[in-house]
């Protein structure tokens, strides 16, 4: 038998007709975050492989043992691939960061949200807003009901499959969070927290706004920021950062700091210049599309390159154009006219990338999950950029906005919902209803938990149409099954499509959701549609035809 080497046998493995190595490339890329290198039955492994290919190549074409060879191959290739999707999940997410100029929402943001892509839908969307309208009149208003921005999403997302998990404002900075119904129960420990740095930290419109939660286990952190502007306040914006990143603690022992999340999102308008270059040189350059000549200028990439706590944090290239400073409703940059007044200089902006989106994945070490621990070292969490762009067909404001899609590759630590929910019989607002409801051994059960009927499209979790006490409606209990009735009056008589969510007051966040399932509409609703029906000529006498006439 020839002697192969490792790097040999490898090399030789790309003539196997049998598997085709470009359809191994995305097995391939996503499982080297999960590697673990120095693991000993890894070593091994290598080793068989590097034998199994030198005996295929000694193997004559026409041998029956050729074939054997091969096919055990292509199962073993197939029995692999399943087990690392099995292992991992892709997790999709679309971030958005826009500076809205207090403008009100556009009539459409289908290509900002990418809702006519062919690919797969995403799984959660994150969206980060500045400038908000924040006069005296609008966030008072705001404050007593939902922003209109936040309406807006709202009904865009809420016929799709998803709601709001959660938001926060601070004055004009917004950040929104929507996700699909299918991973509520595993989205957990949700927090909010904000930053004024505004007039020396007494005034919010500069800082950062934050939403974190457990993501199936893993702590995710989305931080939303509006930084100091103009090009002379680099050092303002850096301070300020560390200043936010020093002051947002969390009552967690184990990830009490923003720094600790697994993975942290920082976006919004950072307010980085480019800096020695003159305007021309600048807007010349983003005629040509060199967008490379302008990126070793770019204050931030300066700044990552000094500052330490800088350099953990990621983010993709540059290759669209600068998204300030543009003429409203057109994709001209600045073209106001030289003005001077009482000394106040009304010189035009010269172009920069305010506008950004950059993430930084901690370093995992041990991790353990309802299956088990896991081997030390073993990375269950990654990240892979998917696009970055700008989009120069919105002009409500002087900045575009800007988009990052993602792919969080995650093993799950839980895969379990903490409460199983159920509708029993058949639901009608002729009688009382009944749910049965079970929960994990661990679940920190409360009073004040509820149960929440919710139309199927609806927007948030207090978007429900009725609700019941666990404990003050409930009617049995086992082991196993708790039972809560809803009284047949708050049942709605139309009907419909509808779920069921299990809020828990511990955990601040939906524990379990029910399937769809339909509530018949009564026979009062039946007939005042009829009616309704008749009234509105849906259900007329014919009327006489033409030769039917005297």
């Amino acid at each position: 038998m020839a002697s192969l080497n490792s790097e040999d046998a490898l090399q030789d493995s790309s003539s196997l007709s049998l598997f085709d190595l470009e359809s191994l490339h995305p097995f391939r890329s996503r499982s080297a975050s999960f590697s673990s290198t120095g693991s000993s039955g890894r070593l091994q492994l290598r080793q068989r492989v590097a034998q199994l290919m030198a005996c295929v190549e000694d193997i004559s074409s026409d041998d029956e043992i050729h074939e054997e060879v091969s096919r055990t191959l292509d199962e073993a290739f197939l029995i692999w691939g399943k087990k690392l999707k099995d292992k991992c999940q892709e997790f999709r997410l679309h971030l958005v960061t826009w500076n809205v100029g207090t403008a009100s929402p556009p009539p459409d943001v289908t290509s900002l949200l990418q809702l006519s892509s062919q690919g797969p839908s995403m799984d959660m969307y994150v969206i980060g807003l500045q400038e908000v309208n924040s006069k005296i009149i609008n966030f008072l208003s705001d404050l007593a009901f939902d922003d209109p921005w936040s309406i807006f999403f709202m009904t865009v997302f809420s016929p799709l499959g998803y709601i709001k998990l959660s938001s926060v404002r601070m004055q004009g900075l917004l950040l929104l969070v929507f996700v699909k119904h299918a991973h509520i129960p595993f989205i957990r420990d949700i927090h909010t927290h904000y930053t004024r740095t505004g007039l020396y930290g007494y005034w919010g419109n500069k800082g950062g706004v934050t939403i974190r939660m457990s993501l199936y286990g893993h702590m995710i952190c989305f931080m939303n920021c509006h930084l100091p502007a103009h090009i002379e306040n680099a050092e303002q914006r850096l301070d300020d950062f560390e200043k936010i990143l020093e002051m947002q603690q969390f009552e967690d022992e184990n990830v009490p700091n923003i720094l600790d999340h697994d993975i942290l999102f920082w976006f919004g308008d950072l307010n980085f210049r480019i800096a020695d270059y003159g305007i021309h040189f600048v807007r010349e350059s983003i005629s040509n599309s060199r967008y490379n000549l302008l990126w070793e200028k770019d204050q931030l990439n300066m700044a990552k390159k000094k500052e330490a706590f800088l350099q953990e944090f990621i983010e993709g290239p540059l290759q669209f154009k600068p998204t300030y400073k543009f003429d409203l409703h057109s994709d001209v940059y600045d073209t106001r006219g030289q003005k001077t007044l009482f000394w106040f200089n009304g010189k035009k902006r010269k172009p920069a990338w305010t506008d950004r989106i950059l993430w930084r994945v901690k370093n995992l070490s041990q991790h353990s999950s309802e299956d088990g621990d896991l081997s030390e070292g073993e990375q269950t969490i990654s990240v892979t950029l998917n696009n970055y762009i700008s989009h120069m067909s919105y002009g409500i404001s002087d900045h575009k906005p800007v988009t990052g899609t993602f792919g969080l590759q995650i093993k799950p630590l839980f895969s379990t919902p903490l409460v199983t929910l159920n509708p029993e019989g058949e639901w009608n607002a002729a009688q009382d209803v009944l749910i049965s409801y079970s929960t994990v051994s661990e679940f920190p059960s409360s009073t004040w938990d509820w149960i929440g009927l919710y139309q199927v499209t609806f927007r948030h979790v207090n978007d429900y149409v009725t609700y019941a006490w666990v404990k003050d409606d409930e009617i049995s209990s086992s082991e196993d099954v708790t039972q809560v009735y809803i009284s047949a009056d708050e049942i709605p008589h139309a009907g419909g499509e509808f779920l069921l969510c299990y809020y828990s007051h511990n955990m601040q966040s939906i524990a379990g959701m029910s399937q769809p399932f339909q509530i018949q509409p009564s026979r009062r609703s039946a007939e005042k549609e009829l009616a309704q029906e008749n009234i509105n000529g849906i259900e007329k006498p014919h009327s006489p035809k033409p030769y039917d006439e005297f």
